[in-house]
């Protein structure tokens, strides 16, 4: 039998010998090539990476800084109406925000209370009975005291005592006597003018005249604010019936800080915001009132606030009703310049009692001290420490330090 050649066995053995070393070594390439790469990336992974940063410049432009504040709004002249004479007050059919005519709309009736002649010698008669009465308790008082006197029961002093008060009460008998006949002689003159009126009803004391109701007309056109009294009552002298005013004569008074309002002048510009239109209407600082007062704010502080005026300049749409005692808030302008350097706010920090910010310095930061003036809330003048066209760090992170390496974010 034959035997089979092994020849081609022989021949086939080192060409694969060769293929299985290349695929062992392109094996061991792609090995180490994966472990270079893993390896690069944990060096990158663990090399510092700068910090993303917003970055803002230092610039030359106008600066205003304002006071933001509440107020409300006020008509400037408005009239409180009283009762000019003590009567009774009819019923008074007016309500607010009715239309006055000066002089002639009729806003009370009062019928006044008849006057008695008799009056002050009433009152002159009750003193001079007073008086009268307490005389005759001085004198019993006085008899007593003499007789204990005498038995050695009470002082000099008090027994002289005794004494001075009868001769001080009979003093005051004798001058309630006298007013009682200036009173006699003054109804004497009042009948005389009566008589000299033409009214002799009233010439005797018994039978006062006849006495005119008294209107009381508008002293203003405009409107009536507020109705104290309405309905038919006695009223005094000096009671307060009405307050009456004219919307259109209105201004604004805003309660400031008085810390701001020391830097407050007349003529001030201010911006009146919130008051119900879309626009903002423009005003005029007229009067700082120099007298402060103390108001208690809505986290329980006390303040100590000063009353600042304002003159509207733009006039209230006509579709719009701005009243008396209406909300408004005011931005007062305290300072402003046209050509100031400044820096935004939100790159400034404080460090003890000094303002810090970040420069960015060829993708490093720079830590530096800058002094502030002027400060609008928005942007700070910048006094020293900055130029025009350096850029800053905007709301610098913890990460930021001296040195640090950092990158404009996008």
């Amino acid at each position: 039998m034959n035997q089979p050649s092994t020849t081609p066995s022989l021949a086939a053995s080192p060409a694969r010998s060769r293929a299985s070393g290349k695929k062992k070594a392109w094996r061991t390439a792609l090995l180490w090539a994966v472990l270079a790469a893993i390896i690069a990336a944990v060096v990158a992974g663990l090399r510092p990476q700068p910090q993303a940063v917003e970055l803002a410049a230092v610039t030359v432009g106008p600066l205003t800084v304002s006071v933001l504040e509440e107020g409300k709004t006020r008509i400037r002249h408005r009239h409180v109406v009283a009762a000019p004479v003590a009567g009774t007050l009819e019923r008074i059919p007016l309500r607010a925000g009715d239309r006055l005519e000066a002089g002639t709309t009729v806003l009370a009736v009062i019928q006044p209370t008849p006057s008695s002649f008799l009056d002050p010698r009433a009152q002159a008669e009750a003193q001079l009975e007073r008086a009268r009465a307490a005389l005759e308790m001085a004198e019993k008082e006085k008899v007593r005291t003499t007789r204990l006197q005498k038995n050695g029961a009470v002082s000099l002093r008090e027994f002289d005592q005794a004494l001075n008060q009868v001769e001080m009460l009979t003093r005051e008998v004798h001058g309630a006597e006298f007013g009682l006949e200036v009173s006699k002689f003054e109804i004497l003159q009042a009948q005389a003018a009566a008589r000299q009126a033409g009214s002799p009803a009233a010439a005797a004391a018994d039978s006062p005249a006849p006495i005119t109701p008294i209107t009381l007309l508008s002293p203003v056109s405009g409107y009536v604010l507020n109705v104290f009294e309405e309905s038919t009552r006695p009223v005094s002298a000096g009671l307060a019936l009405l307050e009456v005013g004219d919307p259109a004569d209105l201004e604004a008074e805003i309660e400031m800080l008085s810390s701001d309002a020391v830097a407050v002048r007349p003529g001030a510009e201010v911006s009146i915001e919130q008051w119900g239109g879309d626009q903002p209407l423009r005003g005029r600082v007229t009067v700082i009132e120099p007298g402060g007062f103390t108001k208690i704010s809505a986290l329980g502080v006390e303040e100590q606030r000063v009353k600042v005026r304002v003159d509207f300049v733009d006039p209230i749409p006509p579709d719009r009703s701005l009243g008396d005692r209406y909300r408004v808030e005011a931005r007062v302008i305290t300072w402003q310049a046209d050509a100031v350097l400044q820096v935004p706010a939100g790159a400034l920090f404080r460090r003890g009692n000094d303002w810090m910010t970040f420069l960015f310095d060829d993708g490093r930061a720079r830590l530096a001290k800058v002094v502030i003036g002027h400060h609008s809330g928005a942007s700070a003048e910048v006094v020293s420490g900055l130029s025009a066209g350096q850029q800053v760090i905007l709301h610098p992170p913890d990460a930021v330090a001296e040195g640090k390496a950092v990158r404009p974010r996008r």
